[in-house]
């Protein structure tokens, strides 16, 4: 049960480099996936050094499959990957040009990008709907301020993505477009959300992103009260196995945001997180910064198997699930070689399409809408 355990982890690295330690951790423990930042990422050849070592531990495992490597790339202000590789504008720009085509070549064309160097799962799109103007920590991330444009968006995103052999990732369920406190240094709380507005607003985007097949989806650090009282919706069953599982049906992996944040860090202890989120419906935790709380989440979920505060059988369906989704979309982990990688990445059309939707438009060969 262990080793199914580490598969459900997702956790960041130190540096550049992967350390010695990181990689016995990785190997003993069977750990699912890493998530890269911009402390590990330096020149292209560095970069693919790191991605190629990480998929070669996968033959020192016990499953002997793929790991999620994982990055932040929406465009705008959060990428972690700069030149050489294409910088993109941010969701807003792209919003604005309302063109489904184009939401559709800029996914592939990003995904293509980080397929070349191993990367295979982006935390993106961002599907929040903007309704609160004051939302700094948002902003500029969201396609725009009405769920029907950003969903019809928010679908092509996620298919040029596939398209491209990359996992995309929806976040952050249900809608973080209606706060204005940052759930990175505090849990926001939206006292006037019901659940009717949840699913006409918030929701809809997410719908449209589950029809086109995606395979993750990413909870929000965000408390609605009118809805659940007691948990935030990364630690709340009824935002995740009742409006998630059962309204929405949704049928991929859910991924927490990092488990680090202060919105969950502030309230409750590092061991508690952990076997709450897996109780509350999550089946995959995510761990950026702080390198000691992988091995402690570990140790305290093990302990809660043990003591009947989580039962074996939602791990062990929370496990087949990644593992399944790996052996059918992780086909061919490893980074091309690097010459040839270094042919895709700012690629000439992808920088001239970067370009256009900076400039607000459309580009003549793709259509409107």
């Amino acid at each position: 049960m262990t080793d199914k355990i580490g598969q459900l982890l997702v956790m960041g690295l130190k540096g550049p480099e992967l350390s010695a330690s990181e990689a016995d951790f990785i190997v003993a423990n069977n750990i699912g996936g890493v998530i890269l930042f911009e402390r590990n990422v330096g020149a292209p050849d560095q970069l693919h050094a790191l991605c190629r070592e990480l998929h070669s531990l996968r033959h020192k495992t016990r499953d002997k499959i793929p790991l999620f490597i994982g990055i932040d790339m929406e465009g705008g202000r959060v990428a972690r990957l700069k030149a050489p590789f294409t910088e993109w504008p941010p969701m807003a720009q792209l919003g604005k040009l309302d063109s489904t085509s184009l939401a559709f070549k800029f996914a592939m064309s990003m995904g293509l990008e980080l397929k070349s160097f191993g990367i295979n799962l982006n935390f993106a799109p961002c599907i929040d709907v903007l309704t609160n103007p004051n939302n700094k920590v948002i902003g500029d991330r969201a396609l725009g301020t009405d769920a029907e444009e950003v969903a019809k968006m928010a679908s092509a995103l996620v298919r040029g993505f596939i398209k491209a052999e990359i996992l995309p990732c929806a976040k952050h369920f249900p809608g973080h477009g209606n706060t204005s406190v940052d759930s990175h240094e505090d849990l926001p709380v939206d006292e006037d959300t019901d659940l009717n507005r949840l699913m006409e607003v918030e929701a809809q985007p997410f719908k449209k992103a589950f029809r086109a097949r995606i395979d993750m989806a990413m909870t929000g650090h965000l408390k609605f009260p009118k809805i659940d009282p007691e948990w935030p919706v990364t630690l709340s069953s009824i935002f995740l196995k009742d409006i998630l599982r059962q309204e929405l049906r949704y049928r991929g992996l859910i991924i927490s945001d990092d488990l680090d944040m202060k919105a969950l860090s502030k309230n409750w202890s590092v061991e508690e997180i952990p076997v709450r989120a897996f109780q509350a419906g999550c089946e995959m935790l995510l761990y950026c910064n702080e390198p000691r709380h992988p091995e402690i989440a570990f140790e305290a979920v093990r302990k809660a198997l043990k003591d009947g505060q989580l039962k074996a059988q939602q791990i062990d369906e929370a496990y087949r699930k990644v593992v399944d989704v790996k052996r059918a979309k992780l086909a061919q982990p490893d980074p091309l070689p690097l010459a040839e990688a270094a042919k895709i990445v700012g690629h000439e059309d992808h920088k001239a399409l970067s370009q256009a939707i900076a400039e607000g438009r459309v580009p003549d060969n793709l259509s409107p809408g």
